[in-house]
């Protein structure tokens, strides 16, 4: 990938909520460029909690649920001002208050897909109130454009890791792959010689979090450290009807989400078996998300996959996708400067910056866009909409660069 950056560095403060709904993920980051080579250096990430009402309300908006219009105004607002304290939070603990930028993914409600199109895309989070408590210019929407252009508008994680593991695919003579394991995984397979392939393999933490739900009565969101999988027993029957869902087939690029991997979808694949119990369940699941993930993985050999993302906190997961992966090193991007569960805020921060300087930010060859294209939209600050120049460097690279105090008179309080 190429793109074209301005000398001066900027703070872009980067917001998601991922398909698991936990909360807010924000992270701040300086991005300049030298010479061919793009530069972030972090400031600092934290992960907000959504409000317990609100978080319940968008889990009972996702499909197969019925969702009305009522519903989803108030919920864009809700979120859109949660989003909001997140920006203004973030710009005052890890940005020493100023920053120039804030980018947004929003929380993904719905994702279309029809015979293996992207159709459309919706995120909640309406950018206005975080303009209007922040002050500052917003880039949102980042997913639609490219959805627009033919492509699936996921994943843009594609777009960080092209430039941030090429020397690692060069240096090991086959591909680097970036994985991110949240509510989906995705993939994103970067060649030596640049080529990049990125698509989402199927549920990461989706049917995990819901059974854990389920099975510990509400009590727990998702299976925290893998506990109850541990004590379990893969059921190979309920396995073997979970690989036969059609999507692993597929050819990519392709993505999915919450939309297919609900908790009907799960119902239905219990359907007609032996009862299955509580553990045998985590376990079989467990074994599903890391099955799929090294099945795509195994496609491409690569001689390293670098993990991020909640499901690399759960030890039992990683332990079975290293032993079905025996000839890649399984590293976590921590060990590159980016933290595991920050790197899509580090990543939204990213495509902002690319955004705000004019520049397409997805990459074609990842999510099946007929070429590359801007993302999202912009919604002006307090003051007048100033962009800044551009210059014709072409940048082939990213380099994250090791954490540094704040300037003087910078308050930098990394959590």
């Amino acid at each position: 990938m190429t793109s074209h950056f301005p000398d001066d560095g900027v703070r872009v403060v980067g917001l998601i909520s991922g398909t698991s709904i936990d909360g807010i993920d924000v992270a701040a980051a300086e991005l300049r460029a030298e010479g061919e080579e793009a530069v972030l250096r972090p400031l600092g990430e934290l992960e907000l909690a959504y409000p317990e009402e609100l978080r319940e309300r968008l889990l009972a908006a996702l499909p197969p649920r019925e969702c009305s219009a009522a519903e989803l105004t108030q919920l864009d607002t809700l979120v859109g001002q949660a989003f909001a304290e997140a920006a203004r939070t973030g710009i005052d603990r890890l940005a020493g208050g100023r920053a120039e930028l804030v980018a947004s993914l929003g929380q993904t409600i719905f994702h279309w897909v029809e015979g293996g199109h992207a159709l459309g895309t919706l995120q909640l989070g309406q950018p206005a109130w975080i303009a209007e408590r922040t002050g500052l210019p917003v880039v949102a929407d980042l997913r639609a454009r490219d959805v627009a252009a033919g492509g699936h508008g996921a994943p843009l994680a594609s777009t960080l890791d092209a430039l941030w593991l090429r020397g690692l695919a060069e240096d090991g003579g086959r591909p680097a792959i970036g994985l991110n394991i949240g509510g989906i995984a995705n993939i994103t397979v970067v060649g030596p010689d640049g080529d990049v392939l990125a698509y989402d393999t199927g549920p990461g933490n989706a049917l995990l979090d819901l059974a854990a739900h389920q099975v510990t009565g509400g009590g727990q969101r998702s299976d925290l450290g893998g506990k109850i999988a541990e004590r379990g027993q893969v059921r190979l029957d309920l396995l073997e009807r979970l690989l036969r869902d059609p999507y692993y087939a597929d050819a990519p690029p392709k993505s999915t989400g919450k939309e297919r991997f609900h908790a009907d979808y799960l119902h239905t694949a219990l359907e007609g078996l032996e009862p299955v119990a509580d553990a045998d369940l985590l376990a079989t699941l467990t074994e599903l998300t890391a099955a799929t993930i090294a099945a795509a993985c195994a496609r491409h050999a690569p001689h390293a996959v670098v993990a991020s993302g909640g499901g690399v906190e759960n030890p039992v997961l990683m332990r079975a996708l290293a032993h079905r992966l025996p000839g890649a090193a399984v590293r976590t991007s921590d060990e590159l400067g980016l933290p595991r569960a920050a790197k899509e805020a580090y990543l939204t921060a990213l495509l902002g910056w690319l955004t705000w300087h004019g520049l397409p930010a997805n990459l074609p060859s990842a999510t099946g866009a007929s070429g590359p294209r801007l993302l999202g939209s912009i919604t002006p600050g307090a003051g007048p909409l100033r962009l800044p120049a551009t210059r014709s460097e072409t940048v082939t690279r990213l380099r994250v660069a090791a954490p540094t105090a704040l300037p003087v008179g910078d308050m930098n309080a990394r959590s």
